[in-house]
């Protein structure tokens, strides 16, 4: 509904619309400084999720992959190429199932053998690394769920966002939340499935940006010059007003 992003004083901003659909927010800072702090706030209206359209067949998927759009979530990344032993797994898995039934079915391949262990991973750490410790946070989970659908023909994309942990928070009262990942995938319409939590995408789940992986919607990104500093911290805050 209305978003803004503040700097240091005197900071001028600009915002624009990047070519996967998301609003980014940039500026330049080049007066010398020992810190930064960033703070963006933004006003949502989320709704409980709609039911997913009619699974089309298989066919279909493959007819509308024609359009570019829909290829570009099929193809491959750097962050999303999986081995291809697990691909072979997941279409086995799939076979006799609908389009829903096979992202649930992926989704829960990988959660049985991933678990979610928060600083399990770095924001590098491989699809292939993740499957093998056996271990990972929302981002590694993601990752190889895109692969493995991608790998089946079935187009999805990456979704950065917000989860808000408490479904009936108190109005007014600030409720700390966390940053997460999901995915969208293509049944004649995006349709969302958080597969850390095994859930359709619902009123919970405050969407960020979308792209084809982590890098095309990285929460912050730029130039630094000086002399190296420690990992930024990063805090979430909800707070409920109807």
């Amino acid at each position: 509904m209305q978003s803004s992003a503040t700097c240091p004083p005197s900071t001028p901003t600009w915002s624009y619309w990047d070519y996967w659909g998301t609003q980014v927010t940039g500026f330049d800072l080049i007066e010398p400084h020992s810190d930064l702090t960033i703070t963006a706030s933004s006003l949502v209206e989320t709704a409980p999720p709609e039911p997913p359209p009619p699974a089309p067949a298989w066919a279909e998927i493959r007819e509308a992959t024609v359009d570019s759009r829909l290829l570009e979530y099929l193809t491959p990344t750097g962050r999303t190429t999986v081995p291809d032993e697990l691909v072979e797994r997941a279409r086995e898995l799939s076979k006799g199932l609908d389009v829903h039934e096979t992202a649930v079915a992926v989704s829960s391949m990988v959660a049985d053998h991933v678990s979610y262990v928060p600083g399990a991973t770095g924001v590098n750490t491989s699809t292939a690394e993740a499957w093998e410790q056996g271990a990972g946070v929302c981002q590694d989970i993601a990752h190889l769920v895109l692969g493995l659908l991608r790998g089946l023909g079935l187009p999805a994309r990456y979704i950065s966002g917000y989860l808000h942990p408490e479904r009936e928070a108190e109005l007014h009262r600030p409720v700390a939340g966390q940053s997460h990942a999901w995915v969208d995938y293509w049944a004649g319409d995006w349709t969302g499935y958080d597969p850390t939590n095994r859930v359709r995408v619902d009123e919970s789940h405050v969407v960020v940006g979308r792209g084809r992986d982590y890098d095309d919607v990285t929460p912050h990104k730029g130039i630094y010059r000086g002399v190296p500093g420690g990992p930024p911290e990063v805090t979430v805050e909800f707070t409920r007003v109807a």
